[in-house]
């Protein structure tokens, strides 16, 4: 089972570029798109319909902004849009479906770039979203959280640690966030197979960012440490452009 977290920036941008044509290639079971920024009746679905995919769709209330999908070839049991709190569920962020022997959410998880209000807003998310995944994690052992999660958890996931130190998605408090929800039991799927540095999942579009390779490891897929038995690979593909970001790959097997 290939499984694929995507923050597309803009579904309709990513659809007119030929994603549908990459996706159909690649063949993933699951993929989980962040930043789609449309509502599920601007998006023609009967392309995903005819590469035989199930889809959901989580969108924000404003137009244009954020929102959150997940296509898959089988169906779900379960769809639980959003963790059940109006303030950020409004912005479309999180979707989970479950299956008979995992759970799966696609995450998008706010950027603080603006250092007073978003920033605030975005440590809300992140202590509201930790303590929904410790609540769902008594009835849900096998999750996988494929998302952006806009922070970089080690100087090895970003391209200039010293410059961008005082940089929401760098943040001490960011990165300390990030050190304590996998200590929930989740495990950097990435992090698992690949070491060395420079592979990173976002560049900037100044300055010829992505050419140069001067990137972010922003998005990752977290698995429960209950899966490490299951996972066979993981994997960026940078060479993948229909956004400033790159897929993110987990490859998994079920008996």
């Amino acid at each position: 089972m290939k499984i694929v977290g995507y923050n597309i920036n803009g579904i309709r941008s990513g659809i007119n570029k030929g994603l549908p044509i990459w996706i159909e290639k690649y063949n993933p079971d699951i993929l989980c798109l962040q930043e789609i920024k449309a509502f599920q009746e601007q998006i023609n679905t009967k392309i995903f319909e005819k590469l035989g995919y199930y889809h959901y769709w989580h969108s924000s209330i404003k137009k244009g902004y954020s929102g959150v999908a997940i296509l898959c070839k089988e169906k779900p049991i379960h769809i639980e849009y959003g963790i059940g709190l109006e303030s950020i569920d409004r912005e479309g962020r999180v979707l989970r479906i479950d299956f008979e022997h995992f759970s799966i959410i696609s995450l998008y998880l706010p950027s603080g770039n603006n250092m007073i209000k978003r920033l605030n807003y975005k440590f809300m998310f992140m202590n509201e979203f930790f303590f929904y995944v410790k609540k769902i994690q008594n009835n849900l052992k096998n999750i996988i959280i494929c998302g952006d999660y806009n922070i970089c958890h080690k100087k090895i996931d970003i391209h200039d640690p010293i410059r961008n130190k005082e940089v929401s998605g760098f943040l001490p408090e960011e990165r300390e966030w990030m050190t304590n929800f996998i200590k929930l039991g989740f495990l950097d799927s990435f992090r698992n197979y690949i070491k060395e540095g420079h592979h990173y999942s976002w560049w900037s579009y100044r300055s010829k960012a992505r050419i140069g390779n001067r990137g972010w490891r922003i998005d990752y897929i977290m698995v429960t440490l209950s899966l490490k038995k299951n996972m066979i690979n993981a994997y960026l593909l940078p060479g993948i452009r229909y956004s400033d970001h790159c897929p993110t790959v987990l490859e998994i097997k079920f008996t």
